[in-house]
Parts: structure tokens; C-alpha cells; sequence
């Protein structure tokens, strides 16, 4: 009876699991930039059972019971978002698997998130981040911009080309950091520069979140349907144990 009850008890943990993935990617619905994840489960261990020893199996047969279920890995959605046209003449939308690169911290990260502003310092303009990182060029340079005070105006064509895209063989692989900003791994391979035409920068745009929300809660019933019936399992079990310990009394 142990087993019943660790059994429903590893699905709580799992499913609980489970569940904090998808109201992450809720929550995130409208973060420009953002991947989703998607939680995979999988069984734990098996092991032979106790059986009769009166039964008569046949040659190689074995009684197997399982252990539960454990969340085996949480997988990166990195599918394009629909582009949104913002207005603003310092955001940028990438078409294709580029991410831009933002230094911070003394640490290149990459980002699919391009609302970007100015940081004014020691009378250089620096294009950055919403959190004061800076945006690199293909040589992972500090990008500065030329702002012109009389026309009050920023010629964000020329910022775009200057932007360095750059791209992973395998961006499924990348490790998120933050619910916009990625590491390389091994899995993902090293950081290289796009080539000509493999990505295309809009202006004036942003890449939404690539969460589906109906998707989102259809995972979300099945996941909690999942997580109920653990919790039943582990009711159940500690009932059976109470009954067979009344029963020795």
C-alpha cells in the first residue's frame, strides 16, 4: 500500500509542476518576446511485484508495478509570435530564428524582446534594453546613436542595420534565464552571426508572446484532472492503511 500512496504523491509534485508551467505562460500572454515551455512527464521506475507463488507464469514473464510519475523535462516553444506594429520608431520585430544579443553585467545574453530605448551617458547615446542592458552590433559592440536635437527624430533604419542577429543550431537547446532572455548550451551549439537574408528586422514592431492560449488550457483541465487523481490515490491509500491497521487491532 506504500506504493499506491507514494505514487499519487510523486503525481502531486508533478502535476503541481505541470500546472506552475502552463500559469507561467498565462501570465506571460502579453511579454513581447517570450517562449513558452511545455512540461513532458514521464513514469518512474518499475519493479516486480509480489505475486502468488501458486501462479504460474509463463517463460520471461514478469509482474511490473510502477512507481508514480516524475516531470522529465520542460521544453522551450520557440515558434514564431505574431508581429505587432507598435509605432515606436525604437522597437524591432526579428522574422526568423535570430535572437538580438544584449550585454549585462559583463555577460552577452540574447533576447527575442526588441522594445528598446536610449541611456544617455558621458555624451554618447547607447541603445538598451528596458532594463539598462546593452544592445550589441555584429561585432558585439555597443550600439550608439546619432540623435539629431534640432528634428527631434532617430533614424531607426539605419539603427536596424546595425543591430547584430545572431543565431544557434539548435535554439530549441537554449537556456531561459529570465522569460525573455536566453544562454548557449551545448545542446543550443555557439552563437553565430546570421547570414544575409536568413533573418528580417521590422521597425516600429514587436514580437508577441508565442503562448496559445487555448492550448494553454486544454493542457491546463488535463493537467488538473491529473493532479485530482493523484490526490485521490493518496486519499484512498491512507484509507486502506487505516482499515487494515483497525483490522490487526
Amino acid at each position: 500500500m506504500n506504493i499506491a500512496f507514494y505514487s499519487g504523491a510523486s503525481g502531486l509534485r508533478a502535476y503541481q509542476q505541470g500546472i506552475d508551467i502552463i500559469a507561467n505562460n498565462v501570465a506571460n500572454v502579453n511579454t513581447y518576446g517570450y517562449k513558452a515551455d511545455k512540461a513532458s512527464f514521464n513514469n518512474l521506475i518499475k519493479s516486480t511485484m509480489d505475486i502468488n507463488k501458486n501462479r504460474t507464469l509463463n517463460e520471461g514473464e514478469r509482474v511490473l508495478t510502477g512507481h508514480g510519475v516524475k516531470l522529465s523535462s520542460q521544453d522551450l516553444l520557440y515558434n514564431q509570435g505574431q508581429l505587432h506594429n507598435t509605432g515606436y520608431e525604437l522597437d524591432f520585430a526579428i522574422a526568423g530564428d535570430g535572437l538580438f544579443a544584449v550585454e549585462r553585467d559583463g555577460r552577452i545574453e540574447y533576447t527575442r524582446n526588441g522594445a528598446f530605448n536610449i541611456s544617455v551617458e558621458d555624451d554618447e547615446n547607447y541603445l538598451v534594453t528596458a532594463d539598462g542592458g546593452y544592445v550589441l552590433d555584429s561585432n558585439q559592440q555597443r550600439i550608439t546613436i546619432i540623435y539629431n536635437e534640432e528634428t527631434n527624430q532617430i533614424d531607426s533604419g539605419a539603427i536596424a542595420e546595425e543591430l547584430g542577429i545572431f543565431t544557434f543550431d539548435n535554439p530549441y537547446g537554449l537556456q531561459k534565464i529570465d522569460n525573455t532572455s536566453f544562454l548557449p548550451t551545448d545542446i543550443s551549439g555557439e552563437p553565430r552571426l546570421a547570414a544575409d537574408g536568413e533573418n528580417k528586422i521590422y521597425t516600429t514592431s514587436l514580437e508577441r508572446s508565442n503562448t496559445n492560449i487555448a492550448e494553454e488550457m486544454a493542457d491546463l483541465i488535463l493537467t488538473q484532472k491529473a493532479y485530482q487523481f493523484s490526490a485521490r490515490v493518496v486519499t484512498t491509500a491512507d484509507e486502506i492503511e487505516q482499515i487494515v491497521n483497525n483490522l490487526r487491532g
